[in-house]
């Protein structure tokens, strides 16, 4: 068993769990933009987190090329869910790639012209974690528009 793997799938789990949630939400909420939120909607949100493993992992860790997503790119949940699964195929080829490896640092290079030497193992951490972040975030959103979220911790064990 590889636990990084197992570990995903229980992230992963947990996010449908918040995609069922979502598809239970109005297609206008979903993109409504909250200033308390920073101006921010669900739909914002779940593209940020898609994006963050995009870059992290894919283009920083493994120097892949890819597309921006934009939020105006995503009309709703289905949409989502089809990012989300690209999304899991790249962190899978990541854990692939740094397998038994996790201590291998990469130069990270940021837009402002600094970089840092940081490990494969930091990296799905932040990801994750922020992943997590803004699952709370999400459901803070749908509670203040009115709809009641299920038990999106991992439960399962």
């Amino acid at each position: 068993m590889d636990a990084f793997v197992s570990q995903y799938e229980w992230i992963r789990r947990t996010r449908e769990l918040l995609f069922d949630y979502c598809e239970t939400i109005s297609p206008a909420d979903y993109v409504k933009e909250l200033e308390g939120f920073g101006g921010d909607s669900i739909r914002n949100l779940h593209v940020h987190v898609a994006d963050c493993y995009r870059v992290w992992l894919g283009a920083r860790a493994l120097g892949q090329s890819l597309p921006v997503i934009t939020p105006e790119s995503v009309h709703d949940v289905k949409e989502m869910r089809e990012i989300f699964r690209k999304t899991d195929d790249l962190i899978h080829e990541f854990l692939e790639e740094f397998k038994g490896n996790w201590d291998h640092t990469l130069q990270v290079s940021f837009g402002d012209g600094e970089s840092a030497e940081i490990s494969a193992l930091w990296l799905y951490t932040h990801t994750v974690t922020h992943e997590f972040h803004h699952k709370g975030q999400i459901v803070k959103i749908g509670r203040q528009l009115g709809y009641i979220p299920p038990d999106t911790d991992l439960i399962e064990w």
